[in-house]
């Protein structure tokens, strides 16, 4: 009988260690939204869109004293896109979401290879892109060293086409995948230091491009470089944190990056203990319409979370707005606490171009964004509604004249947000 006593603690101590290795977790995020103007200026009399998705996925970690593996498997699914009994996924976007392992080499030191999040700072240049249901993910290997309040990272990333036979090409490497600053090549660097009130963070990152020929064969890699920096201050009620980024070299299309720049800044005072103001502004170079073709002087923030800046209706640089005539953008915001679990978001944002359009006119419009978010014990749920109050150049830049557009630009959308954590 002690035998059997014994033997069940030690089969209980057994399972409950490997049980604190091994964890499963996941998320469900319906979110549906009305469309009247998001990302572009809606003509007159054209129905808007309206839909649900849902965001599903489920999350394994398990963890050594040496090293520790995750993997995340994902699908998107928009309400209805299926007819009843198909036997498949119309739109195949059920993905593995991450998949990589980090080994500890040393007491300071470590390395992670596969598919990952790469997210640094305020997410402007490299980040998650949490907002889309879909999110943003990298193949790479990462080397880390990290001690006290310092850290570097060193990113190396090689991208290649499937092959259906092999797995991959036997001959060659040419890279046939395009849009959106899909990247043949990557190698970054990103150093941070933490003091007790400032932090600075200093990146350099070079992308390089797959061109082609008039004939559509392989014509070589253009670079991109970005390099700048990311600082915050933050002491009592006050924060602020600022961004200076440069870009120069090629763009996809063997186009040439002269001087381009992104510079920002934002402060926020805790006013009381419910109330939270911000003021803010970003100046993002961009081009001369009457420039050289083959050049730009159009700062473009990559893999950023872009949802996150100038806007939440995703006008700028969501997709759109590349080699264009930049923005500068003047926000205000505040945050209020309406109880232990709930705060509204108000913000009121100004854009212009940093540089004229044809018509000479530079003023674009001003947007309202309110975001109501309110925490359950288990879930939260998040209702935004954003308007667009579009100027002259608006309608110009987006090819909508005045007279053409819905008198009404807006967007509604509300989202549930729930994390079971299974094991």
């Amino acid at each position: 009988m002690q035998q059997k006593s014994i033997l069940t603690i030690f089969i209980i101590l057994v399972t409950s260690v490997c049980f604190a290795q091994f964890t499963i977790d996941g998320e469900f995020r319906p979110r549906t939204e009305y469309r009247h103007g998001f990302g572009s200026i809606i003509p007159q009399e054209t129905e808007p869109g309206y839909g649900i998705s849902t965001r599903a996925r489920l999350n394994f970690g398990f963890k050594k004293e040496t090293y520790e593996l995750y993997f995340s498997a994902q699908d998107v699914l928009v309400w209805g896109e299926n007819r009843q009994i198909l036997p498949k996924d119309v739109n195949n976007s059920f993905a593995i979401f991450e998949a990589w392992a980090n080994f500890k080499i040393s007491e300071n030191f470590y390395t992670k290879a596969g598919r990952q999040i790469l997210s640094y700072d305020d997410q402007r240049i490299l980040g998650g892109l949490d907002w889309a249901q879909q999110g943003r993910n990298h193949d790479a290997l990462l080397l880390q060293f990290g001690k006290e309040k310092t850290a570097l990272d060193v990113g190396l990333a090689f991208n290649q086409d499937y092959d259906e036979i092999s797995g991959f090409q036997n001959t060659g490497n040419t890279y046939h995948t395009t849009g959106f600053f899909s990247y043949k090549t990557m190698q970054f660097l990103h150093f941070n230091r933490q003091w007790n009130t400032f932090n600075l963070s200093v990146l350099l990152l070079n992308n390089g491009f797959q061109e082609f020929d008039e004939n559509d064969d392989a014509d070589g890699i253009s670079n991109l470089q970005t390099m700048g920096a990311h600082v915050s201050y933050q002491k009592n009620k006050f924060d602020a944190a600022g961004n200076i980024y440069f870009q120069t070299g090629k763009q996809q299309g063997n186009l040439k990056v002269n001087s381009a720049y992104l510079v920002g800044l934002d402060a926020h005072y805790k006013i009381t203990s419910k109330i939270k103001l911000g003021v803010g502004f970003e100046l993002i170079s961009g081009t001369d319409v009457n420039s050289d073709a083959n050049e730009t002087s159009a700062f473009f923030p990559l893999y950023g979370t872009n949802h996150k800046f100038n806007g939440f209706m995703d006008y700028f640089y969501v997709g759109n707005h590349a080699n264009s005539i930049g923005l500068v953008d003047f926000h205000i915001n505040s945050i209020f606490t309406l109880g232990e679990h709930s705060n509204l978001l108000v913000s009121l944002l100004n854009f212009s171009g940093d540089e004229a359009l044809p018509s000479g006119e530079k003023n674009l419009g001003t947007e309202v964004d309110l975001v109501y978010s309110h925490k359950f014990k288990e879930f939260s749920i998040s209702v935004g509604y954003s308007q667009m109050f579009a100027s002259d150049g608006m309608y110009e830049l987006k090819g909508v004249s005045e007279n053409t557009a819905a008198d009404t630009q807006n967007w509604a959308w509300a989202m549930l947000v729930l994390k079971p954590k299974f094991l």
